[in-house]
């Protein structure tokens, strides 16, 4: 009989060990074996794709492209919908080591274009004969953000899903989104991607389902909200568990124990080894 194994999901790529969201941090999750790459995305002034969490530079681990510091009043200043993405590219945001993770190496990163980052992915398990791997994209939208921090909820999926299809992977790929207006677009336009609602709050999974209008193909609790309940519920309508961000191993083996479809973490090291025991 063949052992469960659930799918390792590189938060940032692997947040815990590289810059995060960078073409770094993405090729060295490949390298320690992750099934699937997670990313965030926001647009820039231009209309392109951008990965970043933050819809601005973050004052923890950005600096402008003088090289200097970005003060944390001011990080909202640098609005990334407000630049083009030739001027985004001159900040780097892989120098300054982000504080909460200590194993982190320093390097040289700007944020990427998503196009930029399928690309090299591709061209890596290609190059290295490892199988394809995933892609989780979180679309980083909130009501009060439209049109000042990121476009409606119909470009944006519009300019991403055009960036998946341009790179052959849409049917790798999952949308992913704690905007639910985000993915309701997404299921309406495109009712055979796949669409995982995010969740962080205590709400009832029946209350955010009556919102959403729809079951999603996968729930992505934060980890701390899994409960025996909760995982019946889900496994018993087909829907896939992928709950976030796991780093610990006291928490990766807890988590594991509830045998999800995969999670995701800032230590695919950590998940994988501990899988692979």
């Amino acid at each position: 009989m063949s052992k469960y194994l659930p799918q390792v999901h590189g938060h940032r790529g692997c947040r815990g060990l590289r810059p995060e969201n960078t073409l770094p941090a993405f090729l060295h999750a490949l390298e320690l074996g992750v099934d699937a790459l997670e990313m965030d995305v926001v647009v820039s002034a231009d209309q392109q794709v951008v990965v970043s969490h933050e819809p601005w530079f973050s004052a923890a681990i950005c600096r402008t492209p003088a090289g200097t510091p970005i003060p944390e009043a001011e990080q909202l200043q640098h609005n990334l919908f407000q630049l083009p993405y030739a001027e985004i590219a001159r900040y780097d945001c892989g120098l300054t080591q982000h504080p909460a993770f200590p194993e982190q190496l320093s390097m040289p990163a700007s944020k990427p274009l998503l196009r930029t980052v399928l690309h090299a992915c591709e061209q890596y398990c290609q190059q290295q004969g490892r199988g394809p791997v995933r892609y989780s994209i979180e679309i980083k939208s909130t009501p009060t953000g439209d049109l000042h921090w990121h476009p409606s909820p119909g470009r944006f999926v519009e300019l991403v899903v055009a960036e998946l299809q341009a790179a052959q992977v849409l049917n790798r790929a999952t949308l992913l989104c704690f905007d639910k207006r985000v993915l309701q677009q997404a299921r309406h336009v495109y009712p055979e991607l796949p669409v995982c609602l995010l969740v962080e709050d205590e709400q009832p999974l029946h209350r955010h389902l009556q919102e959403l209008g729809f079951l999603p193909d996968v729930y992505g609790p934060h980890f701390r909200l899994l409960t025996p309940d909760l995982v019946s519920w889900l496994r018993e309508r087909m829907v896939q568990l992928v709950p976030w961000t796991v780093n610990t191993p006291l928490d990766i083996s807890r988590v594991l124990a509830y045998n999800p479809t995969g999670l995701t973490t800032d230590y695919p090291e950590r998940v994988l080894g501990l899988i692979r025991a």
